[in-house]
């Protein structure tokens, strides 16, 4: 779904380069391990990172869905601006919303708990005690949407152009993947390099949507199409009407509708994404019953804006708010650090100075959020108080190249007393700024060579500038030259995937169990990968350390300290001017659904688990063209 005060008009897609090379073990061992190793392993019905899986072989259907609900109807939903590329595993282009859709990975996630997957397409998996291989047995009884059946070459297919040719961020998370090979037709064996991030690996490779071989002949995997790719999930692209909707209807006689992973979801007929170029045009067209649903926020829309309209004072439109129990995701200003002017820690600190963000809450959010603290937030990953012993003895080699107050004070943001008077922290600011360097020259900052402090925020959306022009102003009381740039949704992108910025909104969501992704957001290698998450280009050894220890945690007594650790190294160099959050979904449906008696605990559940109810759609009477 779009955002709002959430400036992600495409979130950040969560799976994180160059494969390593394979080491030799003698022909007699590899003969061996080929033919014996595989064979050793039980099958199993689903996999997770430290073996903790709540439902057994032969369960059901997960417990937050109505594994009776009803098939039917159409859900509508809205996108901010526009999408050029329907193929969900490369770089170019704008990725259109929601094509999951359409696919499946070999297995599925269980979205009541932490990072455990599913049998899906494949019906079984087999993993070495020491994870250098896992292996996955494909249903015979997959297809995809076209008839033709899902088989082993296919998955060895999708890794190696992924591989090749996919996102960076696919690239990055597969680059420990030493070989894929199909063992049999519906047989598919993975081995792994000699690395930590085996802990992930099996799962990041059973979460790979898979694409199908044979439609690729003669197509070019790494250019952007509108031609839609058969896809073996839920639902197959209908109509696709570039730019502005596209629309995805149910497999009615999906092959896997009646495994356990599936029972009671997808039980909707139709789902279809409009996309609007203007937030308030997209608000004033819910009311008017264009589509069906949206989480809201933008915090002056759910305080001010349903109360005034018809359809929610007579109960047609309803407003509710659901608990979130999944990390709040990293949204910020993101500095970067690339940049000469930016490489300074205590001129990122001195920018973080001059934001109010008190005032900004209770003067433009109505008192709706809270500031973010962490690159974990909302999540028991998140570092609170002072270093805990198993943190301090990942920090203590670093100690020399850190900040001081990372081991003496718990990180807090700037804060102020609300009033909008921000005197006292911009006087800090301005002294941090001639510390590192910066003189001030008939009211302006320049460096050494007499050049200004230029800054240049750079947004794909209007509306934000409302929420930047205050900022703006504080930054040019303390001498900086500030620009803000609106560009359109393309430029906005492949400016963001080269790095040419200086300062930039963007959002991420942080896995419930972190890994193998850290190093695309936050290490050296990813720094200067094009298009990386790596927004404000943290280039540091300390950082690479920790994300290992991340990636090797053997607990999550382990990944907890670690995952701490390396939060306090990010927040401490100040390379974000952290946002807010909610730990709330805030949710405007029209009244025409049922739902489960309980919600997933990692999600709303709304596309995935509602249902249409026939008497409140007939009442409501929602005339629509498809």
């Amino acid at each position: 779904m779009a955002g709002g005060e959430n400036p992600s008009a495409v979130p950040a897609r969560s799976a994180d380069e160059g494969p390593d090379g394979v080491k030799l073990l003698g022909a007699i061992g590899l003969l061996s391990l080929c033919l014996i190793a595989p064979a050793l392993a039980q099958p199993r019905h689903g996999l997770s990172a430290f073996g903790d899986l709540k439902h057994p072989p032969g369960f059901r259907h997960f417990d937050y869905v109505n594994p009776d609900a009803p098939k039917g109807g159409e859900l509508r939903s809205w996108q901010l601006e526009s999408y050029d590329n329907l193929n969900p595993l490369i770089l170019k282009g704008v990725m259109a919303r929601n094509l999951s859709l359409t696919f499946q990975g070999l297995m599925a996630r269980g979205m009541d708990e932490p990072d455990a997957v599913y049998a899906d397409l494949a019906e079984s998996a087999e993993l070495a005690d020491d994870r250098s291989w896992v292996a996955f047995n494909i249903n015979p009884k997959a297809k995809f949407s076209n008839g033709t059946p899902v088989t082993a070459e296919d998955v060895v297919f999708t890794v190696e152009a992924a591989k090749k040719d996919g996102h960076p961020v696919y690239q990055l998370v597969l680059r420990d993947v030493d070989s894929v090979r199909a063992e049999s037709r519906l047989r598919v064996v993975f081995r792994f390099a000699e690395t930590e991030s085996r802990r992930d690996l099996p799962l990041t490779v059973a979460q790979l949507p898979i694409l199908p071989k044979a439609w690729f002949a003669g197509r070019d995997f790494a250019s952007p199409t509108m031609e839609p790719i058969p896809g073996s999930g839920p639902y197959r692209i209908s109509r696709v009407d570039a730019g502005r909707s596209l629309t995805y209807e149910r497999v009615k006689d999906w092959w896997a509708r009646d495994l356990p992973v599936n029972r009671g979801r997808h039980n909707f007929d139709w789902y279809r994404d409009d996309y609007y170029r203007d937030r308030e045009i997209a608000f004033e067209a819910f009311f008017a019953g264009e589509y069906d649903f949206r989480e809201e926020v933008t915090a002056r829309h759910w305080a001010t804006s349903y109360t005034p309209k018809p359809a929610f004072q007579d109960g047609r439109v309803k407003r509710e708010v659901f608990k979130d129990e999944t990390p709040s995701g990293v949204q910020a200003w993101f500095l970067n650090s690339r940049k000469s002017h930016l490489a300074d820690p205590r001129v990122r600190q001195a920018i973080n100075l001059a934001y109010d963000y008190e005032w900004a809450n209770k003067t433009l959010f109505y008192g709706l959020y809270k500031r973010t603290r962490s690159m974990f937030e909302n999540s028991d990953l998140a570092a609170t108080g002072l270093p805990s012993p198993a943190e301090l003895e990942l920090l203590e080699p670093y100690r020399d190249r850190l900040p001081p107050e990372l081991f003496t004070r718990e990180f807090q943001p700037p804060q102020t007393d609300g009033s909008g008077n921000n005197r006292a922290n911009l006087k800090k600011a301005q002294a941090l700024l001639l510390e590192a360097g910066w003189k001030i020259s008939n009211g302006k900052l320049v460096d050494a060579k007499g050049k200004p402090f230029e800054l240049e925020f750079m947004l794909y959306e209007p509306s934000f500038q409302r929420i930047i022009n205050p900022f703006a102003r504080n930054l040019e009381r303390i001498g900086i030259d500030i620009s803000i740039r609106v560009v359109d949704i393309s430029t906005f992108e492949n400016r963001m995937r080269s790095f040419d910025y200086d300062v930039m909104s963007r959002r991420f969501v942080q896995p419930l169990t972190p890994g193998i992704e850290q190093r695309n957001y936050w290490a050296s290698r990813s720094a200067g990968t094009v298009g990386s998450f790596n927004f404000s280009g943290v280039n540091d050894p300390a950082a690479d350390d920790l994300i290992e220890h991340i990636v090797k945690a053997r607990n999550r007594d382990e990944l907890r300290a670690a995952t701490r650790a390396l939060d306090r190294l990010l927040m401490w160099g100040w390379y974000v001017v952290p946002h807010w959050y909610s730990g709330t979904f805030k949710l405007g449906y029209w009244d025409r659904f049922h739902r489960p008696a309980r919600k997933p605990i990692y999600d709303v559940g709304l596309v995935d688990t509602w249902w249409i109810d026939p008497a409140r759609d007939k009442a409501l009477n929602l005339q629509r063209q498809r």
